[in-house]
């Protein structure tokens, strides 16, 4: 009964600070710009650490560490290692500078504005904008997969009141609050996350006699394998697919939203490259973290039933035997992981929605306040289709929402990826091949849903196809670029002028040769 005391003061407390600080950042969430990017003012740390909790959710620390880390044992860390470097530090060196330049250039808030405007094309917008509605809704919903598991393990309290209490603190501080509110929640949000994940390794491994006793059990298992002690090998029981995952969940980063507009909101040169450091630390402590975790999962085989329970029942059994203050910290870990990243989806969906769908096409005439009375509303709006969608699968096991999930990643990042690459730093790009981008993606995607087996072995895994779709993208847009009516040189060189800008800066900030 104490322990069950100190879970809930401890939610009371995380829940109460999460709501005041939205109410707090009110006053910086009047107009447009202040709702969706903060005042393009935010420093390095608050983007690094929105950046990193947009990043990992629970569908990483329950999910994905889970199943990953009992098919490829210790070399799941590979997949945490390649998001820290591919999915956080080269995605800020390739496109976090540029891409706050040229949005500042272009006055984009959103992804979908930055295509209509960087290649004319309303069209274009509007298609980006769909994507965006039709795959971040089903990602949103599969933020509250894992949390059912953990909330039987540490409460006696049912899924739903879980899920509606947790969308519902959400919605009040993004709704207050706007990006600002957001952006501080997951610096704090952070924080328990880098804490929690280190005290749960520690002690996770020291149940079992510690790191090198672990490893050595580990490798005395064969599982699904012929080969001896695979489990603790470098490279696991199958690089080929570990490959897949890490490019989908490293490099996917690079063509998601509600990633890329965290660079919009930064606030300076220095920022970045600060918030470049920092964000590649947080990636490395929490998504190394998580997988390597998970990679110890087939340890606790006995109390595990894979076929009965699915994947989702590993990292929740292996915490199951932890003391009360530390399954209390786990759970406010995957609340702060799954709070964070819905916050961040909830508010690039609403925005885009308002921004580049309604705004001009449905409704003429939008002044900023009622942008942003738009925008609040379609955060309830959002966030509770979310709910449903989750009850609904929660209650009916319902498969198709689970699979849709599960190819959003690759539908985004396939389809934006390169446009948006490409669009930073290639003039010759060209609205065709935008389009063949965004088709292309979405079909095979939306195609590995329905028709999977048509598919070849490799790209059944809807991981390995929207690894593919990404990949493929990269040589999509230059190929039907350079096969495609060039674009108006002057209006490349009004566009890409951003870049040229000259700036006075003192000597104490430029030492020149001749003085």
């Amino acid at each position: 009964m104490a322990g069950i005391a100190l879970k809930l003061i401890l939610l009371i407390i995380f829940f109460g600070m999460m709501v005041d600080i939205g109410l707090y950042c009110r006053r910086h969430a009047t107009d447009v710009n202040g709702f969706v990017l903060g005042g393009r003012s935010v420093g390095p740390w608050l983007t690094a650490f929105a950046y990193g909790t947009s990043y990992f959710s629970a569908v990483v620390f329950v999910g994905y560490a889970g199943q990953f880390g009992w098919k490829y044992g210790v070399a799941a860390t590979w997949a945490g290692l390649g998001n820290a470097f591919l999915g956080s530090l080269l995605a800020w060196a390739v496109l976090g500078r540029r891409t706050r330049v040229m949005t500042q250039h272009l006055d984009s808030a959103t992804m979908p504005e930055f295509f209509g405007k960087r290649f004319e094309s309303k069209p274009l917008k509007l298609c980006a904008s769909a994507i965006i509605f039709i795959f971040l809704i089903p990602y949103t919903a599969s933020l509250y997969n894992g949390l059912s598991r953990l909330f039987g393990m540490a409460f006696d309290i049912d899924y739903s009141v879980c899920v509606i209490v947790m969308a519902v603190l959400t919605a009040i501080y993004v709704i207050a609050g706007g990006y600002m509110a957001t952006a501080i929640n997951d610096f704090i949000q952070g924080i328990i996350m880098l804490v929690g994940i280190v005290a749960v390794i520690l002690a996770v491994l020291n149940s079992q006699g510690g790191f090198l006793a672990s490893l050595e059990k580990l490798a005395q298992i064969q599982g699904d394998s012929t080969i001896p002690g695979v489990y603790a090998s470098f490279f696991g029981p199958d690089p080929v697919n570990l490959l897949g995952v890490v490019i989908l969940t490293s490099l996917g980063t690079w063509g998601l939203p509600q990633m890329v507009q965290e660079f919009y909101a930064i606030k300076s040169e220095v920022a970045i490259s600060k918030g470049t450091i920092i964000s590649t630390f947080f990636a490395l402590v929490v998504a190394g973290g998580c997988y390597f975790l998970g990679g110890f999962g087939r340890l606790f085989s006995d109390k595990i039933d894979i076929a009965a329970n699915g994947y989702d029942s590993v990292i929740p059994t292996m915490l199951s035997g932890l003391p009360d203050l530390l399954i209390a910290v786990v759970v406010i870990l995957v609340l702060s992981a799954s709070m964070s990243t819905l916050s961040s989806l909830v508010l690039t969906s609403s925005s885009t929605l308002t921004l580049d769908f309604i705004k001009g096409n449905l409704i003429r005439d939008m002044d900023e306040k009622r942008q942003v009375k738009w925008m609040r509303g379609l955060v309830v709006v959002f966030i509770i289709i979310s709910v449903i969608l989750a009850l609904i699968q929660y209650r009916s096991n319902v498969t198709f929402i689970a699979q849709l999930m599960g190819v959003s990643w690759g539908a985004l990042a396939g389809a934006f990826l390169a446009p948006f690459l490409y669009g930073l730093y290639w003039k010759r790009t060209s609205t065709v091949s935008c389009w063949v981008s965004f088709i292309f993606s979405s079909v095979v995607m939306v195609a590995n849903i329905f028709w999977r087996p048509l598919f070849p072995a490799l790209l059944q895994s809807p991981i390995n196809a929207g690894a593919f779709c990404m990949l493929a993208g990269l040589v999509i847009v230059p190929v039907v670029s350079l096969f495609t009516r060039a674009p108006d040189k002057a209006k490349l060189e009004r566009i890409f002028s951003c870049y040229e800008r000259k700036v006075v800066v003192t000597v104490k900030d430029s030492i020149g040769e001749n003085e």
